[in-house]
């Protein structure tokens, strides 16, 4: 028999037995084990903004060189966007070939970066043990949490319960907020910066002293120290992506200017019924789904104090030409746009919210002024 045909049998043969639960016992590796934390880049679907941590085992002598994959989901689940939309969807980890992952990212035109961890033979086995634990148990499933609870924080807790140690902690960019944090991702990606600017509230506004993000954790491994040296060797990298991000036509901030602009200029009633309804609606929506949702990141939202629920009643009060009822929840959400200035006064998304607020200013002035001229000239 070929010899390479030979390898590429055990080799599937190992997979299957890792894979699958009732084998149980993970298979003793050798001297030249090693395990490693792969961070993989940016791509330009929304799912690929932030990155993605996953971890690999290599064994050469035993034919293993798998990815610990925690970031899989179930698309068949049943009620899957109720699910996802209140936070208890289940995340799970997967395996998959060293080839095959690297394939998938080379295809997307993504970059893999690797880390090396420096941890002795007996701490990778009890490593690879955990993992395949996690996977034959159903320990690797979780509740997704955006900040808390994700594929690079998974990585992170179970390197450190097998050093028996908080090893990784952050020790970058922690005197800035996970908001601030976020918005570099989103270059080239307007509208995905404006809605998590607008759906996150008072959580994402705390300092970022959390690992959540892939890049984070890989800044970290940098110069974190585990029995007297770097716990992760030189970073290498295994994948370098030069493709250049595709500015979007319409997905900038010009393209926002615009229809805000339309919407101050012409001045017509119906695109200001229009434009108030909207800003209603939503409001209600980030409301409810602050109390419906168990992510954290979108509950106590503030935002609401410009997407106001009132300004559904104040476009009800326009188009039935209820002057007293405009005048007064026109009044009334100027004064909450002023609250919501001085909120904004210190937050990363304040520039990203001004023209609505300046929008929603503009039109609200402008209707009192408009009532309050028709009511003096029926007087």
């Amino acid at each position: 028999m070929n010899m390479s045909l030979l390898k590429k049998i055990i080799y599937c043969i190992a997979i299957i037995s890792f894979a699958i639960p009732t084998f149980g016992q993970s298979p003793v590796l050798s001297e030249n084990a090693k395990v490693s934390v792969l961070t993989c880049g940016t791509g330009n679907e929304s799912y690929s903004l932030f990155g993605h941590t996953a971890i690999r085992i290599t064994d050469a002598p035993n034919f293993i060189d798998l990815v610990y994959n925690y970031g899989a989901f179930d698309f068949n689940t049943p009620n899957f966007v109720p699910k996802f939309i209140k936070g208890d969807l289940q995340y799970f980890a997967v395996t998959h070939s060293f080839n095959d992952f690297i394939n998938e990212y080379q295809y997307e035109k993504r970059s893999v970066f690797e880390q090396e961890l420096t941890i002795p033979l007996v701490l990778k086995q009890k490593l690879f043990d955990n993992l395949n634990t996690s996977l034959a148990s159903g320990d690797s499933h979780y509740t997704y949490k955006f900040i808390d609870k994700n594929c690079t924080s998974m990585v992170v807790d179970i390197i450190n319960k097998t050093l028996d140690t908080t090893a990784i902690v952050k020790n970058t960019d922690t005197n800035i907020t996970y908001r601030t944090i976020l918005y570099p991702y989103f270059d080239n990606h307007f509208y995905e910066k404006l809605g998590t600017s607008i759906i996150f509230g008072k959580k994402v506004d705390e300092l970022g002293t959390q690992i959540f993000l892939p890049f984070e954790l890989l800044k970290s491994l940098k110069t974190i120290q585990f029995q007297n040296h770097l716990l992760a060797q030189k970073t290498k990298i295994l994948l370098e992506s030069n493709d250049v991000p595709v500015k979007s036509w319409w997905n900038n901030l010009y393209s926002y200017l615009i229809v805000l602009g339309f919407i101050v200029f012409f001045n017509k009633k119906r695109i200001d019924q229009f434009y108030f309804l909207t800003m209603g609606i939503l409001g209600f929506f980030f409301i409810f789904i602050g109390l419906y949702s168990s992510h954290h990141e979108l509950g106590y939202n503030y935002n609401v104090l410009l997407f106001n629920p009132t300004l559904l009643i104040l476009a009800y009060f326009y188009f039935k030409n209820n002057k007293k009822g405009i005048l007064n929840l026109a009044f009334f959400n100027i004064l909450c746009l002023a609250v919501y200035l001085f909120i904004l006064i210190n937050k990363a998304h304040l520039l990203v919210v001004l023209p609505m607020i300046i929008t929603s200013g503009i039109l609200l002035v402008r209707l009192i002024l408009q009532n309050k001229k028709q009511n003096q000239e029926a007087i």
